[in-house]
């Protein structure tokens, strides 16, 4: 069964309650910031169809995107995690990729793990 699409209106509310934060304030409560990081990679997700890469963000959420070779056990040999901050920066434009990578706060391992050119999912 194919899941829903996302709204975008839906996605840049719940991705709107993360900002302050990001910006340096304080830290939303655990069910804003999970619905901000789960809403964004079910966009990835949705705008990258696939299963050769697996994208994590735990403890919120994992998604697989990207065409090219499906894998199905063990580990994925295209995976790429990061912290729920790093993830939202991330989609919305705040750091870029190279930086977040370069600087250690993405783990990006495989030949398709470069996310760079699917990102930002949206800006503010």
């Amino acid at each position: 069964m194919p899941r829903k699409t996302i709204d975008p209106a839906e996605l840049r509310t719940a991705v709107a309650a993360t900002l302050e934060w990001l910006d340096g304030g304080d830290q939303p409560a655990r069910p804003v910031l999970a619905a901000a990081v789960r809403l964004s990679l079910r966009t990835l997700e949705q705008d990258a169809p696939g299963h050769s890469v697996e994208v994590r963000v735990p403890p919120f959420a994992a998604v697989q995107c990207v065409e090219g070779p499906r894998h199905t056990r063990g580990t994925p040999p295209n995976v790429v995690e990061m912290d729920p901050r790093t993830w939202l920066e991330l989609a919305t434009g705040r750091t870029g990729w190279d930086d977040a990578v370069t600087g250690g706060r993405v783990a990006a391992s495989g030949a398709r793990a470069d996310l760079s050119g699917l990102l930002p999912l949206l800006r503010f």
